[in-house]
C-alpha cells in the first residue's frame, strides 16, 4: 500500500486517540555511526580507543549489550527506516549510488518512521550518508522519505563520486553547501543538527533528527585533531573524533535546556571495517563489515533520555528493525495496523520494565541471511550452523553434538518462515 495512505491512517488514529494539545511529545536525536562495531566503545569492553562521551551517554541511560543488524549499510539502514527485515524489504546489497546509479528506493512503496512522525507534527531532519538515491537525479528523495530538511553528503555530482570529509560535497535542502578547505564535513553536519534543534525549539515543535555520521568509514583521513597535532591518521583517531562530536551534540541538548524532553539514541549501522582482530575485555573480535558474523552484525546501541534508567545494561536481543516501532512508541505515534512491521518496541526496557519479546535477530547480505538466537547462528545458504555460546569466539558447529542438533532443529522453522516471506533470496 502506498505510504501516503498509511500516513493518512496514522493521522486518523492520532485524532481518534485524542492526543491533548497540551502534551508535548519528546524530541528524538538518532545518531547513526558509519561502520562502527560494538567492540570499539569502552563501555562495551573495547580496549583500543577511549570513548568518554559515549561511555557517559551509556552511564546516563540504557546500554543494549546485544543489538544486531545486517553487516553492510544499505540493508541495515533500510531496516532502520522501514522497520522491515532485509530479506523482506529486498535491499540486501549496497545500492551503487557511489557509482552514479539512477536506481533509487521508492518511498511510495515503503513507510518510514520519519513519514509518520512528520505527519504527527514533528520537525524531521536528516544528515550525512544518504546512499538510497543519487540526489543529482532524485533531488527530493530525502523529503520523499519523510524529512522536512536535510544536510546530506551528495555522493555523486557532475559525473563523479565526491568526498565526505575534507573538500566535501554536501546538499542542504536542495543546494550545494559552499565549503572551504578548512571545513571538515562531520563538523558541518554537527552544526546543522544543532541549528535544526534550535529551529524546532523556536517553533515549539518536537524534533526527530537522524544524524547519519560519515565517521569512521574509510578512507582513513586526518581529523582536525590530527592536523592540529601533526598526528598520522588512523581508524581509532577517527573513532575518537566521532566520540567528540557525540559529546558536542549531547552538550548542545543540555545547553538548550532540552535534556528533560529529548531522547538521544546512538547506534552503529554495521560492524567495523577492519581485517585485524580487535581486543575487548571478553576476548578478540574477529570479522567485521560485509560478514554475517559477530564482528559484522553486532553494533552498539545506547539510549539516554528523560525516562531511562541510568546505568542500566539490557542483555536482551535487539534487532535494527526494533528502532522504528520504538521511536514511534516514544513519540506516541500509533503504527498503522497494515504496516507489517518486523520489529518490536523496546520502550518499556528503558524504564526497567523489559519484556522479552525477541527470541532471535536476523541480518542479510547478498543472497544469504542468518538467524541468531544469542547462542547459535543458522545461515540460509547451505544451512550452516555456528556455535556462538562463548562470544566473541565463534566457530562452525559440530553437528554430531546434541546441543548443536537441538539448536538447528529449533532454528530451522524460523529460517523456513523467513524464507517463505522473502522473494529476494535463493
Amino acid at each position: 500500500m502506498k505510504s501516503y495512505v498509511l500516513i493518512l491512517t496514522a493521522l486518523i488514529a492520532l485524532f481518534q486517540i485524542g492526543i491533548s494539545q497540551n502534551e508535548k511529545p519528546p524530541n528524538i536525536l538518532l545518531i547513526v555511526a558509519d561502520d562502527l562495531g560494538y567492540e570499539k566503545l569502552g563501555c562495551y569492553g573495547g580496549m583500543e580507543v577511549q570513548t568518554p562521551n559515549l561511555d557517559r551517554l551509556a552511564a546516563s541511560g540504557v546500554q543494549f549489550a546485544r543489538a544486531y543488524t545486517s553487516p553492510v549499510c544499505t540493508p541495515s539502514r533500510m531496516s532502520l527506516y522501514t522497520g522491515q527485515y532485509a530479506h523482506k524489504h529486498g535491499y540486501t546489497t549496497v545500492l551503487p549510488v557511489h557509482e552514479g546509479s539512477r536506481e533509487a528506493v521508492d518511498f511510495d512503496q515503503f513507510t518510514t518512521y520519519a513519514q509518520l512522525l512528520r505527519a504527527a507534527g514533528y520537525h524531521t531532519a536528516v544528515t550525512g550518508k544518504w546512499q538510497l538515491a543519487a540526489l543529482e537525479y532524485h533531488p527530493d528523495h530525502c523529503r520523499d522519505a519523510g524529512y522536512a530538511s536535510w544536510c546530506v553528503w551528495q555522493i555523486w555530482k557532475d559525473g563523479a563520486k565526491t568526498k565526505r570529509y575534507w573538500e566535501a560535497t554536501y546538499n542542504r535542502d536542495g543546494k550545494i553547501v559552499p565549503i572551504d578547505t578548512t571545513t571538515f564535513g562531520p563538523d558541518l553536519m554537527a552544526d546543522y543538527v544543532i541549528e535544526e534543534m534550535k529551529k524546532a525549539q523556536a517553533k515549539g515543535q518536537p524534533f526527530c533528527i537522524q544524524h547519519n555520521m560519515v565517521l569512521p568509514h574509510v578512507p582513513i583521513i586526518d581529523t582536525p585533531n590530527d592536523r592540529a597535532t601533526h598526528t598520522e591518521p588512523s581508524l581509532d583517531r577517527m573513532v575518537t573524533y566521532l566520540d567528540q562530536i557525540v559529546g558536542k551534540l549531547a552538550g548542545a541538548v543540555e545547553q538548550l535546556g532540552l535534556s528533560e524532553q529529548t531522547y538521544i539514541i546512538f547506534v552503529g549501522d554495521n560492524g567495523t571495517h577492519a581485517e585485524a582482530p580487535r581486543p575487548t575485555r571478553a576476548g578478540l573480535v574477529h570479522g567485521g563489515k560485509w560478514q554475517l558474523n559477530e564482528g559484522g552484525m553486532h553494533v552498539p546501541l545506547i539510549v539516554a533520555g528523560p525516562k531511562t534508567i541510568a546505568g542500566t545494561t539490557i542483555d536482551e536481543l535487539v534487532d535494527m528493525t526494533d528502532l522504528f516501532p520504538t521511536i514511534c512508541d516514544l513519540a506516541e505515534v500509533q503504527l498503522p495496523k497494515q504496516l507489517g512491521n518486523s520489529g518490536f518496541s523496546f520502550r518499556l526496557a528503558l524504564t526497567d520494565k523489559a519484556v522479552n519479546k525477541r527470541r532471535w535477530v536476523t541480518g542479510a547480505i547478498g543472497n544469504d541471511f542468518a538467524v541468531f538466537d544469542g547462542q547459535w547462528r543458522l545461515h540460509h545458504q547451505k544451512e550452516r550452523l555456528f556455535d556462538c555460546r562463548h562470544l566473541p569466539e565463534e566457530r562452525a558447529a559440530d553437528l554430531n553434538d546434541a546441543a548443536a542438533q537441538a539448536a538447528k532443529a529449533r532454528l530451522m522453522p524460523v529460517l523456513d518462515s523467513l524464507r517463505a516471506e522473502s522473494g529476494h533470496l535463493h
